[in-house]
């Protein structure tokens, strides 16, 4: 059975426009993936001047994945993640002042400045991380499913993790677990090509990341990660499986990421040529709002209010975290292990 799926969902590809989505989803798809990108590129310019400090790994070009995977989902399902995480806490629900603050070291923030870029949390909006070390977050999301069918709870986790923590070895022994158990977990291979700065030609015998569940009987599907419509109908298909109790799922998204893998990535490793094209030919954002304003959905005077709208939240949340306090000295001392 488990084969046959796996057959069938690998052969599944991005489909195009589904007129049975409401005209008001598909603005909320451009609306939450041009206010991941504004972000992003607010952290990045606070980055520059000195006000985010360690690590800072931005989510520009792949925001078509978390926003249609989160649109599949309910309220009760959990999402974790690894370092590339500002998208997923945006699409979550997560205030973007709260994650704003955060990354700028203020007490205001999700972890109450003590947490930074790679690791905040929200118990409300069930996002349970953020995660430093690569493919650390895939035994947690397991154990977040197993928690499920141990509470009998019909709630699904969303794991997700780059091509690069694909080849960790924990990532299987999860597998094994999840399968074994039929536990309710999608794993979400964001691939978006490079491993840092190496290239998954050069560092994966196997690139086809969704086929990596076959010796464990987890079915799989490559998708379209550009597209944020393709991805919300693979989200439905992968996250209605694991909740039906047939246990896990593995999701493929083919990626890319437009900046380096940190903000102190020069990213010499791909040609200026490579990443313009992509750019001008698969922007998620821009592709999908020329889409929606030939369908008749949106105009050009749409887009430009969405942008001025989300222009407005952003400032308003760099502005709340510059003007939010840093954590007192005996904050140190609090939300640890004794």
């Amino acid at each position: 059975m488990a084969r046959e799926a796996l057959a069938a969902a690998s052969d599944r590809q991005a489909p195009g426009a589904d007129a049975s989505r409401s005209p008001e989803l598909l603005k909320k798809f451009y609306r939450d993936m041009l206010l991941i990108r504004r972000f992003e590129e607010k952290a990045g310019q606070l980055y520059g001047m000195g006000l985010i400090g360690g690590f800072c790994h931005l989510y520009i070009g792949q925001e078509a994945v978390v926003v249609g995977m989160q649109a599949a989902l309910r309220p009760d399902d959990q999402v974790i993640t690894t370092y590339r995480d500002h998208g997923h806490m945006l699409a979550c629900g997560m205030d973007p002042g709260g994650v704003m603050a955060e990354l700028t070291g203020r007490y205001t923030g999700y972890s109450h400045g003590k947490g930074g870029s790679m690791h905040m949390f929200s118990r409300e909006k069930n996002f349970y991380g953020g995660h430093g070390i690569v493919g650390a977050n895939v035994p947690i999301g397991t154990g977040l499913a197993f928690a499920n069918v141990y509470r009998k709870t019909d709630a699904v986790c969303l794991t997700y993790f780059g091509d690069g923590a694909a080849n960790q070895g924990q990532v299987y022994e999860s597998y094994n677990m999840a399968e074994l158990w039929k536990l309710p977990v999608i794993y979400i291979v964001e691939n978006n090509q490079y491993a840092m700065g190496t290239s998954v030609k050069r560092s994966s015998a196997e690139t086809e990341f969704h086929k990596r569940g076959v010796g464990f009987n987890i079915p799989g599907a490559a998708v379209d990660g550009m597209d944020v419509e393709a991805v919300y109908k693979a989200g439905r298909d992968a996250v209605a499986w694991a909740r039906a109790g047939k246990g896990p799922f593995i999701l493929e998204m083919k990626t890319y990421r437009f900046r380096g893998h940190s903000m102190s990535d020069p990213a010499k490793y791909r040609t200026r040529e490579e990443v313009q094209e992509i750019r001008e030919k698969r922007d998620p954002i821009d592709t999908f709002g020329q889409r929606l304003i030939q369908n008749g959905i949106m105009r050009d005077e749409d887009v430009k209010t969405i942008d001025k709208d989300v222009r407005a939240i952003v400032n308003r949340a760099s502005e709340f975290a510059t003007d939010s306090p840093e954590p007192a000295p005996e904050e140190l001392c609090t939300d640890i292990l004794k």
